[in-house]
């Protein structure tokens, strides 16, 4: 294993374009909104507010709003209802899961000079979800296009001699030496002539032509796709207070990811002069990293009524590692044969860097006295500014020039509001973020369109009592979004249709000291 990890290293500007796409670099450059049950129900319009844990999170100032120390945990149940259409099929699904979706404590420190300006100092951490990767789906269809396709690609160049086993040589020992010696491409074109799924042209070991052993025709596949995992961030905070009017902050964060992801593609035909008539092809994918950004904002007050706010964050630089491994599995109605391509290896790829994009953030609140509120916020985020690097490198300058011109800025728009009554508030709240994707073109049912994320539209609302010292929220969270995620990046390019509504529950119990 570790051979195969130097070795690849040597190979990663020709594997890496193999391995990444738009679709990774929007995994990780994306957050959803996660936080405490009063930043949720109002859609987190929090960035001139403060005075919430979560609220440092898109300006840090806010920290220095609160008037005592303060500590949140707060708890999230999710459930994701996905329907599918490819082509003639239709399907529906849910995932559900229950997590600790943020936790944090502030601390407070009053000065005591009166003549000291900078009335007090805040100090703080919190932790944030910012991401949930656990979804599934089925895309279940005839397509006029088969997985045969996806090998032929890589095929293209790859003599036959190197897709061959010699000797005693065993399916894992060649698997394992075309990932050392001749990279990714070579793994999958030896994959689909060992599967009896693409042939030689000619069976000089010189060959580098190949055709496909299915017929023409129709081809029923049904496309599983399981992912698990998440993306988390922890904040470190220092805020003050100037003038009792102006609230300063800074964020330190350090970022942390875990993406598990399996797809099997079942694919059967009965077409005229097919030697392989049922496909199984299995993928895994893990990734960790870890990154680090920062943040600084600042709150003003206007008169008694009004306070403005903006921040900025930084992009976060990850370090990421990837893992991966692959089964193939066919069966041929004309040689009543199965045939198994296992080769039980995983490919280890070395480090590579991914720089996000950064986030501004304005923001405007009225307050009505003791009585409520009510708040608006808008981000800015360029996600064509998204790179893996080094960008030297030629695969990833490849990779860096398809999400400039795929990707665009895409702004957030979040009002939230707040009704007070005695010990209980009513909230609510509405948002809409952009689509990352710079021509959003969503297929209807079919399968040739690009691969996009539609906008998304929530809302939400929540109440909250408060025993003294002691508060208790609740909220409730509607999202919907379609998208057409990709099946595979080369071959079998046909995209799936998925609309998906979110919906999540909010508690959070916080102490105010």
């Amino acid at each position: 294993m570790k051979k195969i990890l130097l070795t690849v290293t040597a190979l990663m500007a020709v594997t890496f374009s193999q391995a990444q796409d738009i679709t990774d670099a929007l995994r990780f450059s994306t957050e959803e909104l996660s936080g405490t049950a009063r930043f949720r129900a109002m859609s987190g319009a929090f960035g001139a507010l403060g005075g919430d844990l979560s609220a440092m999170m898109i300006n840090p100032a806010g920290s220095a709003v609160f008037n005592t120390s303060y500590s949140t945990v707060t708890l999230n149940y999710n459930r994701r209802d996905n329907e599918t259409r490819y082509f003639n099929g239709i399907n529906s699904n849910r995932n559900t899961n229950f997590d600790l979706d943020q936790a944090g404590a502030v601390l407070l420190f009053n000065s005591t000079n009166p003549e000291n300006r900078f009335g007090k100092l805040t100090l703080g951490f919190n932790y944030a979800q910012t991401n949930n990767f656990e979804d599934s789906f089925l895309a279940q269809g005839t397509s006029n296009i088969s997985i045969d396709s996806y090998f032929l690609r890589f095929a293209e160049g790859i003599p036959l001699e190197l897709l061959e086993t010699q000797g005693n040589e065993t399916i894992t020992d060649l698997y394992r030496f075309l990932g050392e010696n001749e990279g990714f491409a070579a793994q999958q074109a030896f994959l689909g002539f060992q599967g009896f799924i693409i042939n030689p042209v000619s069976n000089s070991p010189d060959n580098t032509f190949y055709s496909s052993a299915l017929g023409a025709g129709t081809f029923d596949q049904q496309f599983h796709y399981v992912s698990t995992g998440l993306n988390g961030k922890v904040a470190f905070n220092i805020a003050t207070e100037f003038n009792n009017s102006l609230y300063f902050g800074a964020n330190l964060n350090a970022h942390f990811m875990n993406f598990d992801r399996s797809t099997r593609l079942r694919e059967n035909n009965s077409n005229p002069g097919s030697e392989t008539n049922e496909i199984i092809f299995q993928n895994n994918l893990s990734t960790t990293g870890n990154g680090f950004s920062f943040q600084a904002g600042t709150i003003a007050k206007v008169g008694n009524n009004v306070r403005l706010g903006v921040a900025y964050e930084s992009p976060t630089w990850y370090t990421v590692d990837e893992r991966t491994s692959q089964r193939l599995d066919t069966f041929s109605e004309i040689f009543d044969e199965n045939v198994s391509v296992n080769p039980n290896v995983v490919n280890i790829f070395p480090e590579y860097r991914l720089k996000t994009p950064g986030k501004l953030t304005g923001s405007v609140a009225l307050i009505l006295g003791t009585q409520g509120l009510i708040s608006f916020d808008y981000s800015y985020k360029d996600f064509s500014n998204t790179e893996f690097r080094p960008t030297s490198d030629p695969a990833f300058r490849a990779q860096n020039d398809q999400l400039s011109e795929n990707l665009q800025a895409a702004s957030t728009f979040r009002l939230g509001g707040e009704y007070r009554i005695q010990n209980w508030s009513f909230r609510g709240g509405y948002r809409i973020e952009e689509s990352p994707y710079e021509n959003v073109i969503l297929t209807e049912n079919l399968s040739f369109g690009p691969k996009t994320i539609g906008e998304l539209d929530a809302y939400s609302f929540g109440l909250g009592y408060s025993f003294g010292n002691v508060k208790l929220d609740l909220a409730y969270e509607k999202a919907n979004r379609t998208d057409n995620p990709q099946l595979y990046q080369v071959g079998l390019t046909n995209t799936a249709r998925i609309d998906r509504d979110l919906s999540s529950v909010i508690l959070s119990l916080s102490f105010g000291i």
